[in-house]
């Protein structure tokens, strides 16, 4: 049976250390089943639409400037109940909070530099993943 899917990204941070690789093994004991994945650089202007529901948060202008210090790897994954599933595998924002064996807590700078992203409801996980990937809509 097909789960569904949800997007996730490895942030410049956790990309530039080197930790793709154990964060896609990661998640894939995790049950997770990669679908897409490309390498990119984003632009300021892709990460400031991309985004664009924190732009009035305080630390937009920061994420956007994080976003685009180095390349990311953003991916769709499958998995039943994929959002809640990938949501629990990576753990707080703040790895200090994150559960052990946690993306977050294992790889996880701080809770800004924290190694990755992940779409927060299965309305935002197709919108984020159709960003990436028109291909797959």
């Amino acid at each position: 049976m097909a789960g569904t899917r949800t997007l996730a990204i490895i942030k410049p941070d956790a990309f530039g250390a080197g930790k793709a690789g154990k964060i896609i093994a990661l998640l894939e004991e995790k049950g997770f089943v990669l679908k897409a994945a490309r390498i990119l650089h984003l632009s300021k202007e892709q990460a400031q639409s991309f985004y664009e529901v924190h732009a009035a948060r305080p630390f937009y202008g920061e994420l956007v400037e994080f976003m685009t210090s180095g390349p990311c790897m953003p991916m769709v994954l499958e998995k039943a109940g994929a959002v809640a599933a990938m949501r629990e595998a990576i753990g707080a924002t703040d790895p200090a909070e994150a559960a052990e064996g946690t993306v977050r807590k294992l790889y996880a700078e701080s809770k800004g530099r924290n190694a990755i992203h992940a779409s927060d409801s299965d309305e935002n996980a197709a919108l984020e993943a159709k960003f990436f990937f028109p291909e797959l809509a």
